[in-house]
């Protein structure tokens, strides 16, 4: 370093993590939210999370801390990735804010109880946040979009739709988890077609459940496939499984 060069300081940049919780509750795609107890943007919809405790505690541990004081779930038994850093400069009030967001799809999920500084935590359909009926603080709508659309793209190319079924069921089970995720119909003589040519996504158990009205409709198991090959594209796309 020269004598006229300054000594680098590092800017002061604070570390966050958000956590997007995304389940299907009566057939319904929702995501996990609280309502923020205090500024900034206090009584406001956001995504859980917070900032790290200190400087020694890892990331994923803040996560979890965070999804367990703020809405009272054990993330541990979740499975959560890594969804995206988040780090525009105005995206904080408080000051420079690098937020680290993580994602989970799980199905199941219990009611959430509020905590720490969230004054309330609900599962509110992610239909509901994307078409700006329930507002979002921060740019928590952007990690929501963006997650939302990770998750679409795991149930084209793995067999995740068939954990949010029981044990066994119908191909019209099936269609309703993806119809819920997606946002869109599907044609059912199309979404079968499509759902039987894919090796090892699902089985057939041999047996046939009976309606009341209607032919009788064949009952399935998940198959052994971890990836979907090819993948079940969504009908936004050159695919022909819409209608």
């Amino acid at each position: 370093m020269s004598d006229n060069e300054q000594p680098w300081t590092p800017p002061a940049v604070l570390v966050a993590v958000d956590l997007v919780i995304l389940t299907l509750r009566a057939s319904t795609f929702h995501v996990l939210l609280v309502e923020r107890g205090i500024e900034p943007f206090q009584g406001q919809h956001a995504l859980p999370g917070g900032f790290l405790n200190n400087s020694k505690e890892d990331v994923y541990d803040a996560a979890l801390r965070e999804l367990q004081e703020e809405a009272d779930l054990d993330g541990s038994k979740l499975h959560i990735e890594q969804l995206g850093a988040y780090g525009k400069p105005d995206r904080d009030p408080r000051g420079r804010v690098l937020s680290v967001a993580y994602l989970t799809i799980a199905p199941g999920l219990p009611e959430p109880s509020a905590g720490t500084d969230a004054a309330a935590a609900a599962w509110i359909p992610v239909d509901d946040v994307l078409s700006h009926k329930v507002e979002l603080a921060f740019d928590h709508r952007q990690i929501l979009t963006d997650a939302v659309e990770q998750a679409r793209i795991k149930l084209e190319h793995t067999p995740l739709a068939t954990a949010f079924c029981d044990d066994t069921f119908t191909i019209a089970d099936l269609q309703r988890v993806y119809e819920a995720v997606w946002g869109v119909r599907l044609d059912m003589r199309n979404f079968y077609r499509k759902v039987q040519r894919t090796p090892g996504f699902i089985e057939a158990t041999g047996t046939s459940l009976r309606p009341q009205r209607g032919r009788p409709a064949r009952v399935f198991r998940a198959g052994p496939a971890t990836v979907l090959h090819p993948p079940l594209s969504r009908p936004d796309t050159t695919d022909d499984l819409g209608e």
